[in-house]
């Protein structure tokens, strides 16, 4: 069946951009979103692996000595300055690597980018899983990170371009559903590897090579998409693809409205610069807050350190990686919920519910292990099993929301013109506070203690009035008529919109 999309931005009237959801779209746009499955892999395996014996016992002695001290502080058993580094290390090369994949995204197209990605990620998982050394490991972590900034700098505005307008919201999600499928693989290689001694660790990190090939090889299966062919002149082969993608010839009026785009967007010789404009601030702002909320929901402390929590707030270390698998699992049938849900109900509706469902239990278990967790006991198993029900339904909230509805939001409001580079600053600004959140974490447990918790629900009320106020609905929107139709309509937006305008008069 035909998605037709009306748009009102010509001055003729309104246009159709026809175009059916054709096998092969699903097909690039499940290959692509293996993209997530490196990064997703990446997130669960390194908690578990922090919390494993042998790699304590080889790499970090004294946190292994700490740990199994008896009247060790709770909180702060885990506090240790280098292994935090061995996991946000990754952060810090993707937020680099992301300036460089928006111009290679820009000059050699999406799935060159994403192929790139795969190269250095497969690099940095054999120094990882053949590492000797603490300097093997954070090498080999700065490679995955170069792979995964060039991943998620490519496959969110690869899934945006080829998507019909219908689908685009379920289409990029594929991407985030990846993420989640990732981290729920990776929590049970961690389970399964744990009783593996003394190399366990290795395999579950050397695991990481499967989705890396995956991407790789797959990579060469997908199409460019019609954008960036048109963008890089190929004009002939860019009209073909767009025929292909939306399985029909009659395609004008899209291709029409591409090729105005890549006009407009080779009349910008220094897209970075551009970005700086009053016009393109309503774009930037909403892409980097996206991604700062994203991570200030407190969600990769969670994700990162799953068993490590589980582990302090007094389960064994079996029963801890089965507590991860367990939000694993939530984690990945919620964004089943997103993408089922988000081009019907829309991106304001689910960031909104989420906040709500987020404070609830973020306060629940800061109350709970306030109450009953002090620096040496261990928490009643009651107490404990309602922590992990709780941690499931933040989990739960948060990935039919602003885990998804984080990468979805940047990849489709900016215009061809700052497209890559805007993304580029959404792509670093998660990668710098994903980094923040976990070099700090652990310490962050150790001083505020339960009140890390309350912490975070304090940036979820900010979060929800910002949704609130500044954040406009995206849903059903054609990707290049993003201005005319939402920035220049907002409330608050539209003024630098209208500021640009009196400018070029």
């Amino acid at each position: 069946m035909p998605a037709i999309v009306m748009s009102n931005a010509g001055p003729n009237g309104p246009k159709e951009f026809e175009g059916k959801i054709t096998i092969y779209v699903v097909i690039c746009g499940v290959i692509a979103a293996t993209g997530g499955l490196m990064f997703g892999y990446d997130i669960g395996i390194s908690g578990g692996v922090t919390s494993m014996d042998d790699f304590l016992e080889e790499f970090f002695p004294g946190v292994y000595a700490r740990k199994h001290k008896a009247k060790e502080d709770n909180y702060c058993k885990y506090d240790n300055q280098g292994l935090q580094l061995f996991t946000s290390s990754l952060y810090l090369a993707a937020l680099v690597s992301s300036f460089v994949a928006s111009k290679l995204c820009t000059k050699h197209g999406r799935r060159l980018t994403m192929q790139a990605a795969s190269v250095f990620f497969l690099a940095g998982v054999v120094l990882n899983a053949a590492a000797r050394n603490i300097a093997m490991l954070i090498i080999g972590r700065i490679l995955l990170g170069v792979g995964v900034g060039f991943a998620n700098q490519a496959v969110p505005l690869f899934l945006s371009e080829i998507a019909p307008v219908r689908i685009r919201g379920a289409l990029n999600i594929l991407f985030q559903l990846d993420v989640t499928i990732g981290i729920f693989v990776a929590n049970i290689v961690n389970y399964l590897v744990s009783n593996i001694h003394p190399w366990g660790w290795r395999l579950a990190l050397g695991l990481a090579g499967v989705p890396a090939t995956m991407l790789c090889l797959g990579s060469f299966v997908i199409a460019e998409t019609p954008t960036s062919l048109i963008e890089r002149e190929q004009l002939i082969e860019g009209l073909a693809m767009l025929k292909k993608i939306r399985g029909t010839g009659n395609v004008d009026a899209e291709h029409q409205e591409i090729l105005h785009a890549c006009e407009m967007a080779r009349q910008v010789k220094q897209p970075f610069r551009n970005l700086m404009k009053r016009s393109s601030r309503p774009q930037l702002v909403i892409a980097i807050a996206m991604q700062v909320f994203q991570q200030f929901t407190g969600i990769n402390a969670i994700m990162f350190y799953a068993p490590v929590l589980f582990q302090t707030i007094g389960f064994k270390n079996d029963a801890s990686l089965l507590s991860a698998v367990i939000t694993g699992i939530v984690n990945v049938l919620s964004t089943v919920v997103s993408v089922v849900l988000v081009d019907k109900v829309g991106r304001r509706f689910l960031l909104l519910e989420a906040c709500g469902q987020m404070l609830i239990t973020q306060v629940a278990i800061g109350g709970l292990l306030f109450v009953n967790l002090r620096a040496t006991n261990e928490l009643q198993h009651g107490v404990a099993i309602w922590v992990v029900v709780l941690v499931c339904l933040f989990v739960s909230s948060f990935a039919w929301s602003w885990g998804p509805l984080g990468w979805l939001i940047p990849s489709e409001t900016f215009p061809l013109a700052t497209r890559t580079a805007g993304y580029a600053f959404a792509v670093s600004s998660n990668m710098v506070f994903t980094f923040v959140i976990a070099q700090a974490f652990l310490s962050m447990m150790c001083h505020l203690r339960a009140g890390i918790f309350f912490f975070f629900a304090a940036w979820i009320v900010v979060m929800g009035l910002f949704v609130i106020f500044l954040l406009p609905e995206t849903k059903n929107v054609p990707i290049d008529e993003m201005t005319e139709k939402v920035w220049k309509k907002h409330w608050f937006w539209k003024r630098f919109m209208d500021e640009e305008e009196e400018e070029r008069r």
